[in-house]
This record gives C-alpha cells, structure tokens and sequence, in this order.
C-alpha cells in the first residue's frame, strides 16, 4: 500500500508539532516591542533601559553605541474570562522576580500574544508563556529605518 497525500499531510503536521515546543523566534518591529516591554522591567542598566524605551517610541537619534541585550528565564501571563477585571503576569529573571498586574500585565499579555505566543484556556483563564526570552537590539542597524536590528529567540509553552 501506497502513503497517500492524508498519510503525508499526518507526517507533515507530527513533526510541525513535535518543533512547536522548541525555540522560536521574532524580528523587527514584533521583536522590539517585546524587547522593550520586558526591558522595562528587566535587572539591566538605565542608559539601555532609556535607549530601548526612546527606539520603541520612534526616537532613534538617542545615543547608543553598542548592542543592548534583554533576557528573561520565564514569563507568564494570565487573564480571566469570568473575573474580567483581573491580568497578570509573572516575569523570572536569573537575579530577580517581577509581579505585574493590571495594564502593565495586559500590555506584557497583548505583546507576547502579537509575537504569536498562544494563549491556552483553563477553567476560565487564558494563560500565555514563553521561557529562555534573549533579544538583541542593535542600534546602528536600528538607525537605518529598513527594518532590521531587533531579533528575539523564545521558547513557548507555560513551563513550570
């Protein structure tokens, strides 16, 4: 008996799944929003907290030598379709643990879900993660405006 194109569709899809847990990846303008709405809440120096928050904003005349690196271990985020007044997320860095609630935590939320992280449901909650979050920012690139210069690399899934 010959595989027929169902077998292979089958085939296609078990192994689209099977990579669905290992790294993925953003570009350009998906990977600096995420950048830099962990930034802001990251264990890095101010002056590439400042630069990260003047580039998302359009600003790219800031000043900025060097590339400007955002990790995070692990982020979760939840929203609730029955208590809709409650979001929140939870963010591991490797030297220190940040609660967010409310509009900071929606805005975490809507970001990961833009950078195609799912959202999964459970019991009335819609929980989005993502683990081993590293994005690199190069200003110099950044700078010529053709859409390059911002890369993140994540793992998605809620990991506990």
């Amino acid at each position: 008996m010959r595989p027929g194109p169902v077998t292979a569709l089958i085939f296609f899809l078990a192994i689209n799944c099977a990579n669905a847990a290992t790294a993925t990846s953003a570009s350009g303008s998906t990977a600096l929003a995420l950048a830099a709405v962990v930034a802001q809440y990251a264990p890095i120096a101010a002056a590439p907290k400042r630069t990260v928050a003047s580039f998302f904003k359009g600003d790219t005349n800031f000043p900025y030598g060097g590339k400007i690196s955002i990790a995070a271990d692990k982020i979760v985020c939840r929203t609730s379709n029955v208590d809709i007044t409650s979001r929140s997320c939870d963010i591991t860095f490797k030297i220190a643990k940040r609660a967010l609630k409310g509009r900071d935590a929606n805005e975490l939320f809507a970001t990961m879900l833009m950078a195609g992280i799912p959202a999964e449901g459970a019991a009335g909650s819609n929980i989005a993660g993502l683990s081993k979050l590293n994005c690199t920012l190069d200003p110099k690139v950044m700078k010529q405006k053709a859409g390059g210069g911002a890369d993140c690399t994540f793992e998605p899934g809620n990991q506990p």
